[in-house]
């Protein structure tokens, strides 16, 4: 089994007003690559969206040197690791044009049966992944540390905000995240992200929103009825 890798030029949709990497953007493009890759290993829409079966992520970490700026030219690396019941390890590395590593993240995902909206066994799916160890992976993702004082904001889920799997995509939480840092924290550079998503929100679904600041940490968490999400955002000192 080979790595998956792609070349990528920063466009202008890509990039915040700082002209760095939007994390929305930056999620979607690793949700992709595990897509892309997938499918290239035999467990793609034949096997899985067109049998009633829909990948989802529920766990997934990234740490950051540097994120990618508009124009510069990357290097996306993804591999799975092994298949561990019914969760299916991913793992990317990202490089700049010279080699240098920018960033690396982990994930679980996992496949929900289309009609239950639950999670698929084994032998539903018939759908084993071969892992892959490079001796570049990330840490096992691990989900964020539960909020302590949070404040409280509703927000109704709109139909742009939702997928192919009819619910709302997790890159989107991210767009969230950018539009309710506080001033302080939104010129500063990212340097560790977590994520955990247990739960599905739906359009028109109004969720409870929680967030806090912890000096260099923002968290957001949604709840609708049960959790639906939780993630945290580390960011780099000040100099």
């Amino acid at each position: 089994m080979d790595v998956y890798r792609f070349k990528y030029r920063l466009r202008s949709c890509d990039v915040d007003a700082r002209r760095r990497f939007r994390l929305s953007r930056l999620f979607e493009m690793l949700q992709e690559a595990a897509i892309a890759h997938t499918e290239l290993l035999g467990a793609g829409r034949s096997r899985t969206l067109d049998r009633g079966f829909l990948w989802v992520v529920t766990l997934q970490n990234l740490y950051i040197s540097r994120l990618p700026e508009y124009d510069e030219r990357i290097v996306l690396e993804s591999w799975p690791g092994e298949t561990m019941h019914t969760l299916f390890p991913r793992y990317w590395l990202i490089r700049d044009e010279k080699g240098e590593e920018l960033l690396r993240a982990s994930s679980v995902w996992t496949l929900m049966d289309e009609r239950t909206r639950r999670m698929a066994a084994e032998d539903e799916t018939g759908i084993v992944i071969g892992g892959l160890v490079t001796g570049n992976e990330a840490p096992f993702p691990r989900p964020p540390r539960l909020l302590k004082a949070p404040e409280t904001l509703d927000f109704t889920v709109p139909r742009s905000f939702t997928d192919l799997n009819g619910h709302m995509n997790n890159t989107r939480y991210f767009d969230l995240a950018e539009d309710l840092l506080p001033e302080d924290l939104a010129g500063r550079a990212p340097c560790e992200i977590m994520s955990e998503f247990s739960g599905e929100a739906r359009e028109g679904d109004c969720i409870a929103l929680l967030k806090e600041t912890d000096g260099d940490t923002f968290r957001l968490a949604g709840e609708c009825g049960r959790r639906l999400f939780r993630l945290s955002i580390r960011f780099k000192e000040e100099r």
